[in-house]
Protein backbone atom coordinates (compact mmCIF):
# COMPACT_ATOMS: atom_id res chain seq x y z
CA UNK A 1 0.00 0.00 0.00
CA UNK A 2 3.02 2.34 0.41
CA UNK A 3 3.79 2.76 -3.62
CA UNK A 4 -0.17 3.91 -3.97
CA UNK A 5 0.17 6.47 -1.22
CA UNK A 6 3.49 7.51 -2.71
CA UNK A 7 1.85 8.35 -6.43
CA UNK A 8 -1.27 10.05 -4.65
CA UNK A 9 0.96 12.29 -2.75
CA UNK A 10 2.92 12.66 -5.85
CA UNK A 11 0.06 13.52 -7.78
CA UNK A 12 -1.68 15.77 -5.41
CA UNK A 13 1.55 17.81 -5.75
CA UNK A 14 1.57 17.81 -9.07
CA UNK A 15 -2.14 19.09 -9.80
CA UNK A 16 -1.36 21.94 -6.68
CA UNK A 17 1.87 22.88 -9.01
CA UNK A 18 -0.35 23.00 -11.84
CA UNK A 19 -3.04 25.08 -10.67
CA UNK A 20 -0.38 27.75 -9.38
CA UNK A 21 1.46 28.05 -12.79
CA UNK A 22 -2.44 27.46 -14.66
CA UNK A 23 -4.83 30.60 -15.48
CA UNK A 24 -7.99 30.84 -13.92
CA UNK A 25 -10.81 29.62 -16.33
CA UNK A 26 -12.32 32.37 -18.18
CA UNK A 27 -15.60 33.77 -16.19
CA UNK A 28 -18.66 35.13 -17.85
CA UNK A 29 -18.44 38.95 -18.09
CA UNK A 30 -21.45 40.47 -17.50
CA UNK A 31 -20.34 44.11 -18.42
CA UNK A 32 -18.34 44.89 -21.91
CA UNK A 33 -14.71 45.93 -21.22
CA UNK A 34 -13.17 48.39 -24.13
CA UNK A 35 -9.95 46.77 -25.12
CA UNK A 36 -6.75 47.79 -23.41
CA UNK A 37 -4.09 50.30 -24.90
CA UNK A 38 -1.45 48.22 -26.82
CA UNK A 39 1.92 49.56 -27.21
CA UNK A 40 2.01 50.07 -30.36
CA UNK A 41 -1.04 52.19 -29.55
CA UNK A 42 0.51 53.91 -26.93
CA UNK A 43 3.32 55.04 -29.28
CA UNK A 44 1.19 56.20 -32.11
CA UNK A 45 -1.27 58.22 -29.69
CA UNK A 46 2.17 59.62 -28.01
CA UNK A 47 3.18 61.23 -31.39
CA UNK A 48 4.23 65.16 -31.36
CA UNK A 49 1.48 67.08 -32.93
CA UNK A 50 1.69 68.53 -36.46
CA UNK A 51 2.40 71.84 -38.25
CA UNK A 52 -1.16 71.24 -39.82
CA UNK A 53 -3.63 68.21 -40.08
CA UNK A 54 -3.31 65.82 -43.15
CA UNK A 55 -6.81 65.25 -45.05
CA UNK A 56 -6.51 61.48 -46.13
CA UNK A 57 -9.37 59.22 -47.63
CA UNK A 58 -9.43 55.53 -47.33
CA UNK A 59 -11.50 53.73 -49.94
CA UNK A 60 -10.30 50.44 -48.62
CA UNK A 61 -8.25 48.44 -46.67
CA UNK A 62 -8.76 44.89 -47.45
CA UNK A 63 -7.99 41.32 -46.48
CA UNK A 64 -5.57 40.27 -49.94
CA UNK A 65 -4.35 37.02 -48.22
CA UNK A 66 -7.38 35.17 -49.64
CA UNK A 67 -6.65 32.53 -46.51
CA UNK A 68 -9.42 30.47 -44.78
CA UNK A 69 -9.15 29.98 -41.03
CA UNK A 70 -7.73 26.56 -40.81
CA UNK A 71 -10.20 23.32 -39.19
CA UNK A 72 -9.36 19.91 -38.53
CA UNK A 73 -13.07 19.21 -39.84
CA UNK A 74 -12.72 20.01 -43.18
CA UNK A 75 -12.93 23.11 -45.41
CA UNK A 76 -14.17 26.58 -43.34
CA UNK A 77 -15.63 29.68 -44.66
CA UNK A 78 -14.27 31.65 -42.16
CA UNK A 79 -11.23 34.05 -42.95
CA UNK A 80 -8.09 33.81 -41.33
CA UNK A 81 -8.05 37.02 -40.36
CA UNK A 82 -10.43 40.03 -39.72
CA UNK A 83 -12.41 41.13 -42.24
CA UNK A 84 -12.55 44.43 -40.68
CA UNK A 85 -8.80 46.33 -41.56
CA UNK A 86 -10.54 49.56 -42.97
CA UNK A 87 -12.08 50.21 -39.82
CA UNK A 88 -8.94 49.79 -37.83
CA UNK A 89 -6.87 51.76 -40.10
CA UNK A 90 -9.47 54.56 -39.65
CA UNK A 91 -9.19 54.08 -36.17
CA UNK A 92 -5.69 53.99 -36.18
CA UNK A 93 -5.44 57.40 -38.26
CA UNK A 94 -8.01 59.58 -35.38
CA UNK A 95 -5.76 58.08 -32.91
CA UNK A 96 -2.50 59.13 -34.06
CA UNK A 97 -0.73 62.05 -31.91
CA UNK A 98 -3.83 61.70 -29.42
CA UNK A 99 -2.44 61.62 -26.19
CA UNK A 100 0.25 64.66 -26.32
CA UNK A 101 -0.35 67.62 -23.88
CA UNK A 102 -2.00 70.74 -25.80
CA UNK A 103 -5.96 69.95 -26.23
CA UNK A 104 -5.86 72.73 -28.92
CA UNK A 105 -2.97 71.27 -30.95
CA UNK A 106 -4.25 69.32 -34.08
CA UNK A 107 -4.28 65.52 -34.42
CA UNK A 108 -2.41 64.07 -37.38
CA UNK A 109 -5.10 63.37 -39.58
CA UNK A 110 -8.22 64.49 -40.89
CA UNK A 111 -10.14 61.29 -42.19
CA UNK A 112 -12.98 62.01 -44.71
CA UNK A 113 -15.27 59.11 -45.24
CA UNK A 114 -15.08 57.43 -48.66
CA UNK A 115 -15.52 53.52 -47.74
CA UNK A 116 -19.62 53.81 -47.45
CA UNK A 117 -19.59 56.80 -49.87
CA UNK A 118 -23.02 55.86 -50.91
CA UNK A 119 -24.99 56.04 -48.11
CA UNK A 120 -23.39 59.43 -47.01
CA UNK A 121 -24.56 60.72 -50.90
CA UNK A 122 -28.06 58.83 -50.33
CA UNK A 123 -28.33 60.80 -47.16
CA UNK A 124 -27.34 63.84 -48.13
CA UNK A 125 -29.67 63.71 -50.83
CA UNK A 126 -32.85 63.27 -48.30
CA UNK A 127 -31.77 66.14 -46.82
CA UNK A 128 -31.86 68.07 -49.76
CA UNK A 129 -35.27 66.34 -51.26
CA UNK A 130 -36.62 67.04 -47.64
CA UNK A 131 -35.44 70.93 -47.56
CA UNK A 132 -37.34 71.40 -51.17
CA UNK A 133 -40.29 69.98 -50.48
CA UNK A 134 -40.96 71.36 -46.93
CA UNK A 135 -39.23 73.99 -46.78
CA UNK A 136 -39.46 75.32 -50.96
CA UNK A 137 -35.81 75.51 -51.39
CA UNK A 138 -34.98 75.10 -54.96
CA UNK A 139 -30.84 75.08 -54.65
CA UNK A 140 -28.87 73.92 -52.30
CA UNK A 141 -28.50 75.70 -49.07
CA UNK A 142 -24.82 75.79 -48.17
CA UNK A 143 -25.28 76.99 -44.73
CA UNK A 144 -27.86 73.95 -43.86
CA UNK A 145 -25.91 71.47 -46.33
CA UNK A 146 -22.06 72.65 -46.64
CA UNK A 147 -19.67 70.81 -49.48
CA UNK A 148 -18.25 67.80 -48.78
CA UNK A 149 -14.51 68.09 -47.74
CA UNK A 150 -12.16 66.03 -49.88
CA UNK A 151 -8.50 65.10 -49.26
CA UNK A 152 -5.33 65.18 -51.30
CA UNK A 153 -3.87 62.03 -50.46
CA UNK A 154 -5.53 58.81 -50.38
CA UNK A 155 -4.14 55.56 -48.20
CA UNK A 156 -4.48 52.55 -50.06
CA UNK A 157 -2.93 49.15 -49.30
CA UNK A 158 -4.15 45.81 -47.23
CA UNK A 159 -3.34 42.56 -45.21
CA UNK A 160 -0.69 41.62 -47.35
CA UNK A 161 0.34 38.13 -45.47
CA UNK A 162 -0.61 35.45 -43.00
CA UNK A 163 2.04 33.41 -42.36
CA UNK A 164 0.73 29.80 -40.78
CA UNK A 165 3.32 28.06 -38.11
CA UNK A 166 6.12 30.66 -38.67
CA UNK A 167 7.72 29.18 -35.80
CA UNK A 168 6.57 25.43 -33.73
CA UNK A 169 8.23 24.21 -31.10
CA UNK A 170 7.53 22.27 -28.07
CA UNK A 171 9.28 20.19 -25.20
CA UNK A 172 7.69 17.35 -23.14
CA UNK A 173 8.96 14.31 -21.17
CA UNK A 174 7.05 10.63 -19.44
CA UNK A 175 8.53 8.87 -16.63
CA UNK A 176 6.46 5.60 -15.19
CA UNK A 177 3.77 7.35 -17.01
CA UNK A 178 4.11 10.15 -15.18
CA UNK A 179 4.61 13.28 -17.33
CA UNK A 180 3.93 16.81 -19.05
CA UNK A 181 4.85 18.68 -22.04
CA UNK A 182 4.93 22.10 -23.62
CA UNK A 183 3.79 23.24 -27.27
CA UNK A 184 3.76 26.76 -28.92
CA UNK A 185 3.30 28.10 -32.32
CA UNK A 186 3.67 31.95 -34.20
CA UNK A 187 1.86 33.21 -36.99
CA UNK A 188 2.95 36.58 -39.18
CA UNK A 189 0.26 38.90 -40.68
CA UNK A 190 1.62 41.38 -42.54
CA UNK A 191 -0.08 44.89 -43.85
CA UNK A 192 0.95 47.23 -46.25
CA UNK A 193 -0.01 51.40 -46.45
CA UNK A 194 0.97 53.51 -49.16
CA UNK A 195 0.33 57.35 -49.57
CA UNK A 196 -0.54 58.56 -53.26
CA UNK A 197 -0.92 62.19 -54.12
CA UNK A 198 -4.79 62.44 -55.54
CA UNK A 199 -3.26 65.02 -57.22
CA UNK A 200 -0.49 64.02 -59.45
CA UNK A 201 -1.11 59.69 -58.63
CA UNK A 202 2.33 59.76 -57.18
CA UNK A 203 2.97 57.53 -54.85
CA UNK A 204 4.52 59.25 -51.67
CA UNK A 205 5.72 57.12 -49.59
CA UNK A 206 5.13 53.34 -48.32
CA UNK A 207 5.58 51.29 -45.07
CA UNK A 208 5.73 47.74 -44.49
CA UNK A 209 4.87 45.73 -40.85
CA UNK A 210 4.43 42.76 -39.58
CA UNK A 211 2.98 41.52 -36.35
CA UNK A 212 3.15 37.99 -34.66
CA UNK A 213 0.34 35.79 -33.42
CA UNK A 214 1.55 33.45 -30.49
CA UNK A 215 -0.37 30.22 -29.69
CA UNK A 216 0.85 28.31 -26.96
CA UNK A 217 -0.45 25.02 -24.81
CA UNK A 218 1.02 23.45 -21.67
CA UNK A 219 -0.25 20.18 -19.95
CA UNK A 220 0.48 17.50 -17.62
CA UNK A 221 -1.03 13.74 -17.16
CA UNK A 222 -1.20 10.64 -14.91
CA UNK A 223 -1.47 7.17 -17.00
CA UNK A 224 -0.58 4.71 -13.96
CA UNK A 225 -2.19 1.50 -12.30
CA UNK A 226 -1.73 2.05 -8.50
CA UNK A 227 -3.04 -1.72 -7.91
CA UNK A 228 -3.73 -4.54 -10.35
CA UNK A 229 -7.18 -3.79 -10.72
CA UNK A 230 -7.28 -0.07 -10.10
CA UNK A 231 -6.31 2.43 -13.06
CA UNK A 232 -5.34 6.04 -12.24
CA UNK A 233 -5.70 8.84 -15.26
CA UNK A 234 -5.93 12.57 -14.95
CA UNK A 235 -4.48 15.60 -17.44
CA UNK A 236 -4.04 19.10 -16.47
CA UNK A 237 -3.56 21.89 -18.97
CA UNK A 238 -4.45 24.89 -20.67
CA UNK A 239 -3.47 26.63 -23.90
CA UNK A 240 -3.43 30.57 -24.76
CA UNK A 241 -3.91 32.10 -28.72
CA UNK A 242 -3.47 35.87 -28.81
CA UNK A 243 -5.96 37.63 -30.65
CA UNK A 244 -5.65 37.73 -34.11
CA UNK A 245 -7.52 40.82 -34.39
CA UNK A 246 -5.58 42.16 -31.42
CA UNK A 247 -2.40 41.74 -33.46
CA UNK A 248 -3.35 42.70 -36.93
CA UNK A 249 -4.66 46.11 -34.85
CA UNK A 250 -1.09 46.58 -33.85
CA UNK A 251 0.55 46.15 -37.43
CA UNK A 252 -1.55 48.65 -38.47
CA UNK A 253 -0.74 50.98 -35.56
CA UNK A 254 2.86 50.54 -36.80
CA UNK A 255 2.19 50.71 -40.15
CA UNK A 256 0.52 53.99 -39.39
CA UNK A 257 3.86 55.12 -36.84
CA UNK A 258 5.72 54.21 -39.94
CA UNK A 259 4.03 56.14 -42.70
CA UNK A 260 4.29 59.24 -40.43
CA UNK A 261 7.67 59.07 -40.13
CA UNK A 262 8.48 58.84 -43.60
CA UNK A 263 6.79 61.45 -44.62
CA UNK A 264 8.45 63.72 -41.94
CA UNK A 265 11.91 62.54 -43.62
CA UNK A 266 10.65 63.34 -47.04
CA UNK A 267 8.87 66.41 -46.23
CA UNK A 268 5.70 65.85 -47.04
CA UNK A 269 4.86 66.90 -43.59
CA UNK A 270 5.90 68.14 -39.97
CA UNK A 271 5.77 67.87 -36.76
CA UNK A 272 4.62 71.55 -34.93
CA UNK A 273 8.09 71.33 -32.98
CA UNK A 274 10.67 69.30 -34.28
CA UNK A 275 12.69 69.28 -31.12
CA UNK A 276 9.76 67.41 -29.60
CA UNK A 277 10.08 64.98 -32.04
CA UNK A 278 13.54 63.77 -32.23
CA UNK A 279 13.67 61.25 -29.82
CA UNK A 280 10.90 59.61 -31.68
CA UNK A 281 12.77 60.13 -35.16
CA UNK A 282 15.96 58.57 -33.94
CA UNK A 283 14.39 55.85 -32.83
CA UNK A 284 12.39 54.93 -35.65
CA UNK A 285 15.49 54.95 -37.73
CA UNK A 286 17.16 52.79 -35.45
CA UNK A 287 14.81 50.57 -35.53
CA UNK A 288 14.31 50.66 -39.04
CA UNK A 289 17.81 49.99 -40.07
CA UNK A 290 18.00 47.31 -37.44
CA UNK A 291 20.13 49.08 -34.69
CA UNK A 292 17.24 48.66 -32.05
CA UNK A 293 14.67 45.82 -31.56
CA UNK A 294 10.66 46.48 -31.41
CA UNK A 295 10.86 45.93 -27.61
CA UNK A 296 14.20 48.01 -26.96
CA UNK A 297 12.11 50.74 -28.79
CA UNK A 298 8.74 50.28 -26.93
CA UNK A 299 10.93 50.31 -23.61
CA UNK A 300 12.53 53.68 -24.45
CA UNK A 301 8.66 55.05 -25.30
CA UNK A 302 7.65 53.73 -22.15
CA UNK A 303 10.61 55.54 -19.97
CA UNK A 304 9.90 58.63 -21.68
CA UNK A 305 5.63 58.40 -21.24
CA UNK A 306 6.56 58.04 -17.44
CA UNK A 307 9.09 60.74 -17.28
CA UNK A 308 7.11 63.88 -15.45
CA UNK A 309 7.95 66.47 -18.31
CA UNK A 310 4.83 65.71 -20.39
CA UNK A 311 3.68 68.85 -21.84
CA UNK A 312 5.16 69.46 -25.22
CA UNK A 313 6.14 72.91 -26.10
CA UNK A 314 4.78 74.75 -28.95
CA UNK A 315 6.34 77.33 -30.94
CA UNK A 316 5.13 80.97 -30.26
CA UNK A 317 3.46 82.71 -32.56
CA UNK A 318 4.52 86.03 -34.38
CA UNK A 319 1.45 87.39 -34.86
CA UNK A 320 -0.95 88.04 -31.71
CA UNK A 321 -2.38 84.68 -30.71
CA UNK A 322 -5.44 83.61 -32.86
CA UNK A 323 -8.98 82.58 -30.33
CA UNK A 324 -9.56 78.79 -30.20
CA UNK A 325 -12.44 79.03 -33.01
CA UNK A 326 -10.11 80.92 -35.37
CA UNK A 327 -7.68 77.74 -34.54
CA UNK A 328 -10.28 74.94 -35.46
CA UNK A 329 -11.24 76.73 -38.86
CA UNK A 330 -7.03 76.65 -40.22
CA UNK A 331 -7.15 74.55 -43.35
CA UNK A 332 -5.63 70.96 -43.49
CA UNK A 333 -1.89 71.06 -44.51
CA UNK A 334 -1.52 72.17 -47.98
CA UNK A 335 0.10 68.93 -48.90
CA UNK A 336 -2.93 67.10 -47.60
CA UNK A 337 -5.18 69.49 -49.31
CA UNK A 338 -3.50 69.17 -52.38
CA UNK A 339 -1.44 66.17 -52.92
CA UNK A 340 1.99 68.23 -53.81
CA UNK A 341 5.12 68.25 -52.60
CA UNK A 342 6.11 71.73 -50.83
CA UNK A 343 7.55 73.23 -53.39
CA UNK A 344 4.48 72.55 -56.20
CA UNK A 345 1.69 74.31 -56.76
CA UNK A 346 -0.95 73.74 -53.69
CA UNK A 347 -4.21 73.96 -53.80
CA UNK A 348 -7.00 73.96 -51.06
CA UNK A 349 -8.70 71.11 -49.01
CA UNK A 350 -12.33 72.86 -49.76
CA UNK A 351 -13.95 73.63 -53.09
CA UNK A 352 -15.63 76.87 -50.97
CA UNK A 353 -11.87 77.81 -49.94
CA UNK A 354 -11.37 78.69 -53.57
CA UNK A 355 -13.40 81.80 -53.24
CA UNK A 356 -13.25 82.51 -49.32
CA UNK A 357 -10.16 84.78 -47.83
CA UNK A 358 -7.78 82.99 -45.67
CA UNK A 359 -9.08 83.73 -42.65
CA UNK A 360 -12.66 82.15 -43.70
CA UNK A 361 -11.86 78.99 -44.76
CA UNK A 362 -13.52 76.04 -43.91
CA UNK A 363 -12.37 73.23 -41.87
CA UNK A 364 -14.21 69.08 -42.31
CA UNK A 365 -17.11 70.82 -44.38
CA UNK A 366 -17.90 72.86 -40.98
CA UNK A 367 -19.03 76.60 -41.54
CA UNK A 368 -16.78 79.00 -39.94
CA UNK A 369 -18.17 79.66 -36.04
CA UNK A 370 -19.72 76.33 -35.93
Amino acid sequence: MRLPVTLLAGLAALTVGGCAYTPRPATMVKQPVYPSLTPSQAMLNDLPPPDRPVAVAVYGFNDETGQFKPSNQGQTLSRAISQGASAMLMRSLQEAGNAHADPNAPRWFTVVEREQLKDLLNERQIIREMRSQYLGEKGVNPTALPALLFAGVLLEGGVVGYDTNTVTGGVGATLLGIGGSAKYQQDTVTVYLRAVSVKTGEVLTSVTASKTVTSYAVDANVFRYIASDKLLETENGFTTNEPGMVALQQAIDKAVYGLIMEGADQKLWSFADPAAAAAAIERYHAERDGRLTAQQVETAARRDRRSPARIIPRSPPSAPSEPPSAQNRRPPTPLAAAGQSPSGQLLPSHPSNLSRPPDQTMTAGISPGR
